[in-house]
């Protein structure tokens, strides 16, 4: 079976031992927006067509590809939701080769009423979250989400602007003038950008402030992207602490990301932990073995 994580930007595809072990895997920058309408089934066979002529055919596909602007939309499933739950809701799309389904995502009210979606983040989650109680699951990104995943199900979850506000401020704003874009990560910038957005203020003035500190000399060029960035996770983390936790915090995703989100949390002191890299794969297989 091939497993194919297909996002925005990205394209990760996993090839399975009939154990679910992952005994290949390509991580490639063909993500939806750069595929043209009508052209996903070429692109797929650009990426895994050796592994279907080598005897594949049953590919399970989640995340941007079952989105409006991917190869077909899949109605988002309501939570609470688990893997029988998306298995039920996947979607066969045409594809003379082998049989291709595409998973939902999924999608819930916060505790205003307001709606939240998510596309391919479900599947890492209870590929990640393993047995049974209550766990608080973080995925950094352009669109950090935030989860309680009980018993094997995503509950709700909260979805936070923060590494696009990130990239916006930090390049289209008078905050951009005060900033060297190249220089590397800078941990006591973050850690003052971090203990600031603990204080009272709110964030709007917490931004005009890193203006106002590098006027008096007060920032640094070299320290204030690092600053900003911790501002922004630490405003998030205050956000996700209002609505309630189960610690540790699960985190999932790169690195880099994890380790600022690691250090944010740290400040905040509530323990967290890394998840398995492979956490997609992982959630791909689990509904494969549920699909009928």
């Amino acid at each position: 079976m091939l497993g194919i994580d297909w996002g925005t930007s990205s394209l990760r595809a996993y090839r399975f031992a009939p154990d679910g072990r992952v005994i290949g895997r390509r991580d490639t920058p063909r993500g939806i927006l750069t595929v043209a309408p009508g052209e996903f089934p070429d692109t797929l066979r650009a990426v895994v067509g050796d592994w279907i002529e080598d005897g594949e055919r049953r590919i399970l596909m989640c995340g941007m590809v079952g989105s409006r602007q991917g190869w077909q939309e899949v109605p988002y499933l309501p939570c609470p939701a688990g893997l029988d739950g998306l298995a039920a809701a996947a979607v066969a799309v045409p594809f003379p080769d082998a049989d291709v389904r595409l998973l939902p995502g999924l999608s819930c009210r916060d505790r205003h009423g307001v709606p939240e979606v998510m596309r391919g983040e479900e599947t890492q989650m209870l590929g990640a979250a393993m047995g049974d109680g209550e766990t608080t699951i973080c995925l950094p990104g352009s669109h950090s989400k935030w989860a309680r995943v009980q018993d094997g199900r995503v509950i709700d979850f909260t979805t936070h602007l923060t590494g696009e506000a990130f990239a916006a401020l930090s390049a289209h704003t008078i905050l951009a003038r005060m900033m060297n874009d190249r220089a590397p990560h800078h941990a006591g910038g973050f850690e003052r950008g971090v203990a600031r957005s603990r204080q009272g203020g709110g964030l709007l003035r917490h931004l005009f402030g890193l203006r106002a500190a590098a006027l008096f000399d007060e920032m640094q060029e070299e320290e204030a992207a690092s600053y900003l960035s911790g501002l922004l996770i630490g405003h998030e983390v205050a956000a996700a602490l209002e609505d309630g936790v189960a610690p540790p915090i699960l985190l999932i995703g790169a690195d880099r990301l994890t380790a600022r989100y690691g250090a944010a949390l740290a400040a905040f002191g509530i323990p967290h932990r890394k998840a398995d890299p492979d956490a997609a794969a992982h959630g791909l297989w689990r509904v494969a073995s549920r699909l009928a």
